[in-house]
């Protein structure tokens, strides 16, 4: 089928002087309109981003990749910009991200390099973000009731279900808003970090930074949608960070039982967001791979929702009990 993108992105980067391509190669797409294709030449390699404008805008990967680089996270290079028919040219990261390399005996290491690395996002200038404020974690939560339980699973709630499940939406709501407020990734996970032999991580998928919750990326790093780790190795990887962070910001009295709640919390709404985002690329967008991830993501939340002192959950968890969700996603 013919591709006049791929075309036209072909020879924008044929046009470029000091570059004599051998091959341009697919190279990655993700769960937006964007592609990426790897530019090879004898001795170096390069990454084109293809945003359609109609689609993507490419101002605010700029925008935000220059701010990331000022606190030395270790983000692409941008080489050359075709803003008009919205193209990048970006420095290659290389092709290991953490996802494919994460073992027991080299997570330690490289959850410490991560948490380094958000530690100097979180310290980057959040002037002029969106704010992630309730009317976009609410929407964000409502992925889950349309696209998971209407159209995915066809459950209709009743009145009353749909009331209580509002509920728990504010609940979250209201603990997400009540913590302080940082430069935030918003997919901070095991995908978008990539293996570099300097400054690693390699960070990637940040145009969508808003000023967010404390917590937030943490918990997408540590709750991985993609992978799962021990409830006792997670709770040290959130004590490392709380205590540097706490060391970076000292007028942040914070304690660990208050961090951890806002960590548990923080995480159901997300993984609400998760799921129904998931649903809705296999429905909508016919990319149906992340379905495989939903039953991960899906006991995120039963078990946090379990603990005694989260019974803010119990509609929720009731819901996913009635229907036999959890039996029905594996």
């Amino acid at each position: 089928m013919p591709d006049a993108r791929l075309d036209a992105l072909k020879l924008w980067v044929n046009s470029m002087p000091d570059i004599n391509s051998i091959s341009i190669d697919p190279a990655s797409a993700d769960a937006s309109f964007r592609r990426y294709f790897r530019v090879s030449e004898q001795h170096r390699t390069m990454i084109v981003m293809d945003a359609p404008p109609e689609k993507e805008d490419i101002q605010p990967f700029i925008e935000i990749a220059q701010r990331l680089q000022q606190q030395d996270v270790h983000v692409p290079h941008i080489m050359a910009i075709e803003s008009d028919q919205g193209f990048l040219l970006l420095e290659d990261l290389g092709h290991i991200d953490y996802l494919d390399h994460l073992k027991v005996i080299n997570a330690d290491s490289l959850y410490q390099d991560a948490i380094n690395s958000l530690l100097h996002i979180q310290s980057a200038d959040s002037t002029g973000l969106p704010e992630y404020n309730q009317d976009l974690l609410l929407s964000e939560m409502q992925l889950f009731t349309t696209w998971f339980l209407n159209i995915h699973l066809n459950i209709e709630l009743t009145t009353e279900e749909q009331n209580n499940l509002d509920s728990v939406y504010q609940a979250l709501a209201v603990n997400a808003l009540e913590q302080p407020t940082t430069f935030t990734h918003r997919d901070y996970h095991s995908r978008n970090l990539m293996l570099t032999d300097i400054n690693n991580p390699g960070v990637i998928d940040f145009q969508d930074a808003v000023k967010g919750p404390l917590s937030y990326d943490l918990v997408s790093l540590l709750r991985d949608c993609y992978i799962a780790w021990p409830n006792e190795q997670i709770e040290q990887w959130q004590a490392l960070y709380l205590n540097k962070y706490l060391e970076q910001n000292p007028e942040n009295n914070i304690s660990k039982k208050q961090f951890s709640i806002w960590f548990d919390l923080m995480g159901v709404q997300r993984h609400l967001k998760a799921i129904g985002i998931f649903s809705r690329l296999s429905h909508r967008d016919a990319k149906h791979g992340y379905l495989g991830d939903i039953p991960r993501t899906l006991a995120y939340i039963t078990s946090i929702g379990k603990q005694p002192h989260y019974t803010l959950l119990t509609p929720l968890l009731d819901i996913i009990k009635r229907y036999d969700i959890e039996a029905r996603v594996k």
